[in-house]
């Protein structure tokens, strides 16, 4: 069975990718992945944060007398609030490519163009097969336009293709005016791939201590339909790579992702879950799920129910709301009966 996909111009074997996670922290854990068939190992991301607290962190350390800017030092995270910093970083990076045979993809995570983005380029020269770029703004300045905040990531991405020659992700959220224009635009700037979706991680409260608490809580397979709909609308229309994030736990999981358009599948809860190893189960399941339907090829089902694929593109589009909320009114609870799309094999 042929499971053989391109991402970022790097040819894989199969598309399944342990996305950013703290599983490189460990080299073991990291070559576990890699004698699980991880054709690319996805780093977690060195942030904006880390980079500009840096100085900051050493000042505290060789000059504990002087506390002149201790006020502005308190807008920072404290030094030990990260696992590493950027120098440790980039040792980990070279660590890694030391350590597996197969393309290590870094990753950089922030929101504004500064100093922080030549970390690409050092990424480059600590062996980086490829970088990520993850851009996880929220918006909360009411003076902050739609333009200007998306303004500010195709600067980024521009700017970082200028510093760098290795292939370039970009992994976003899918709070976008217009998500398919940004893509776009992202796409005209020189993005080599989209990764769909970053993951805001919310917020609790607890109402006895009113207190807002920080909050993790891993992905489960009910996030993945969000991702489908947004693969399948971008899909054909990029030169870019589309990769999805966030959802995928099965076999099943990710033949529905490659159907709607994914080149590539990250994965990163369900390795928490299960370990390194399950990587190997996950390709299993897709090669004996494409034998059980005739197929010889991932390629012969990629993007068969993308937007201009599908025998009915008003399932992800504005109609689609109108007629679930009618069949779901005519029909019993128990069997709701949902609206069920199938690969036509004319138009693979």
């Amino acid at each position: 069975m042929d499971l053989s996909t391109s991402y970022l111009g790097l040819r894989l074997p199969h598309p399944f990718l342990p996305g950013a996670s703290p599983l490189v922290d460990d080299l073991d854990l990291v070559r576990r992945l890699e004698d699980a068939g991880a054709p690319a190992i996805v780093m977690h991301s060195l942030f904006e944060e880390q980079i500009v607290r840096e100085p900051a962190a050493r000042f505290v350390r060789t000059e504990r007398h002087g506390y002149s800017f201790g006020e502005a030092l308190a807008c920072f995270p404290s030094p030990e609030a990260f696992a590493v910093g950027p120098d440790e970083y980039l040792d980990l990076l070279r660590r890694i490519k030391q350590a597996v045979r197969v393309p290590v993809i870094a990753s950089l995570n922030g929101t504004s163009l500064g100093v922080w983005t030549e970390y690409a380029g050092l990424m480059q020269q600590a062996g980086a097969d490829a970088i990520e770029l993850n851009v996880y703004a929220l918006s909360a300045d009411p003076e902050a336009t739609a333009q200007a905040v998306e303004a500010r990531t195709i600067e980024m991405v521009c700017a970082l293709k200028e510093e760098i020659a290795v292939p370039l992700a970009v992994k976003l959220s899918p709070f976008y005016t217009s998500l398919v224009r940004f893509a776009v635009q992202l796409d005209e700037c020189g993005a080599d791939g989209l990764v769909l979706f970053n993951r805001f991680y919310q917020p609790d409260v607890d109402v006895e201590r009113r207190e807002v608490r920080r909050s993790l809580e891993l992905s489960s397979p009910a996030e993945l339909p969000l991702r489908l709909r947004w693969l399948a609308i971008l899909s054909g229309r990029l030169k870019a790579s589309l990769a999805v994030s966030g959802g995928v736990h099965t076999g099943a999981d990710a033949v529905k992702a490659l159907m709607t358009g994914a080149h590539a599948v990250q994965v990163v809860s369900a390795l928490l879950l299960r370990g390194p190893e399950y990587l190997r189960t996950l390709r299993d399941e897709l090669a004996a799920w494409l034998a059980d339907h005739g197929y010889d090829s991932l390629q012969a089902i990629q993007g068969c129910l993308g937007l201009s694929q599908c025998p009915d593109p008003a399932v992800y589009e504005r109609a689609n709301y109108m007629l679930v909320l009618q069949s779901r009114s005519r029909q019993p609870v128990a069997d709701p009966r949902p609206r069920v799309l199938t690969c036509d094999d004319d138009e693979l």
